[in-house]
């Protein structure tokens, strides 16, 4: 049986790759009870400093907090799914707050909702604003939800990250050309994302092979000249140089060495056959320059 591919995890995951190094830092399944009920992403300002990376469309504006529910392209986001958001937040904002009767500011708390496919059902149940292209706010009470459509975002470096999980294919190879890793580990986190949607019968027209042929050139200049030429044979080395490539920085012993005795001598015989008439020898007459008689 095969096992199904964890979509929250890898979304937390790579969203984790993309916030290292930075003034934010993402906790996965967050447990908000007792009785264990998992918030799928938290982004939490760690430090103080400014973000050196462009967020994608929709999760530029990060406060303090910021609670993500996600949802991947089986799953559809209806009204249950903001209720426990706003539930989570409720939880959350307890326990990270000096007390009870001291909870932090509202303004430090962000709600967010990311998605694979537009929610057509619950934005006609609720309070719904357009912002730009696959960015959406709806109401719940007084809170806000910033709603995420990874495919309805426009083809731009930022948004490489969210089109990884649009599960459309054309936005997943640009997602994957463009998405700009800061760690080695997370390939294999697209590896995993890359195989799920193999299992799941889409055709992508960005293939493991292609993922693991870009791997290999991203990460070529980090390899000793030793680790790129592993598993070549010579032959393969050799490929693709000209003769004097190949020759230039060998001596002539060098050269003779790696000659059998009979290349040698044929060498040999071909050096003498184009050697010019030594001065002993004399320059031969050429035909009727010779002395005739009257």
């Amino acid at each position: 049986m095969e096992r199904l591919t964890d979509w929250h995890r890898l979304f937390g995951l790579i969203l984790t790759d993309f916030f290292a190094g930075s003034p934010f830092v993402v906790e996965l399944e967050k447990d908000l009870s007792l009785k264990k009920q998992l918030l799928d992403v938290v982004i939490l300002r760690k430090e103080a400093g400014a973000l050196d990376r462009l967020l994608p469309d929709g999760l530029d504006d990060l406060a303090a907090h910021n609670l993500i529910t996600f949802k991947s392209h089986q799953e559809a986001l209806d009204d249950w799914a903001l209720k426990e958001l706003t539930g989570h937040y409720v939880n959350y904002r307890k326990q990270v707050s000096p007390s009870l009767g001291q909870l932090l500011p509202e303004e430090e708390f962000r709600l967010f909702a990311v998605c694979a496919r537009f929610p057509h059902n619950l934005a006609g149940q609720v309070p719904w604003q357009e912002l730009r292209p696959g960015v959406h706010e709806c109401r719940r009470g007084t809170d806000i939800i910033r709603v995420v459509v990874s495919r309805q975002l426009p083809q731009n470096d930022p948004n490489a990250l969210l089109h990884l999980f649009s599960a459309v294919p054309e936005l997943v190879a640009y997602g994957r050309s463009h998405f700009k890793q800061r760690s080695a580990d997370t390939s294999t986190l697209l590896s995993q994302l890359f195989e799920g949607y193999r299992r799941e019968g889409l055709d992508m027209p960005y293939t493991m092979e292609d993922f693991r042929r870009d791997f290999t050139k991203e990460h070529l200049k980090d390899l000793t000249p030793e680790e790129r030429l592993e598993g070549l044979s010579p032959e393969e080395i050799l490929r693709g140089l000209s003769l004097e490539e190949v020759l230039k920085g060998l001596s002539s012993e060098e050269l003779v060495a790696g000659l059998s005795s009979e290349q040698r001598a044929d060498l040999l015989k071909r050096l003498k056959s184009d050697e010019p008439p030594t001065a002993a020898e004399g320059k031969r007459p050429s035909p009727g320059s010779g002395n005739t008689r009257d």
